[in-house]
């Protein structure tokens, strides 16, 4: 039998590497806050953006989505980031993988973050 070509490129989020793709900064509490350009239109980028007192949204992250965060460094995989969010959050964080890549997955969406293969 012949395999569908979908079935060949599945891929597991696990073993994917996650890498940050915009801005950040820490606020006065430890906890990140992504700044994402207001404007991605490469003329308004450089025209309007600049004169703008405000040139990001501010979006602000609580103490899971900033730990998940810096651990979107590039240099672990997704299955490392879990072992690591079960080690310091314990149960609070259950259930680990659904949140996850449920978070990842808005990471993604919003194209704050891009992933790697290992």
């Amino acid at each position: 039998m012949k395999k569908r070509a979908d079935e060949e490129t599945k891929i597991n989020l696990l073993n994917l590497i996650p890498v940050q793709n915009i801005k950040w900064k820490k606020n006065e509490e430890g906890l990140i806050v992504l700044l994402k350009p207001k404007f991605k239109n490469p003329f308004f980028a450089q025209h309007i953006l600049p004169r703008l007192k405000k040139p990001n949204y501010k979006i602000s992250l609580d103490d899971i989505g900033s730990y998940i965060w810096v651990l979107c460094d590039g240099n672990r995989t997704v299955k490392e980031m879990a072992k690591r969010l079960k080690d310091e959050f314990g149960e609070k964080i259950e259930p680990l993988y659904d949140r996850l890549s449920l978070f990842l997955q808005s990471l993604e969406k919003n194209n704050f973050i891009e992933y790697k293969n290992k």
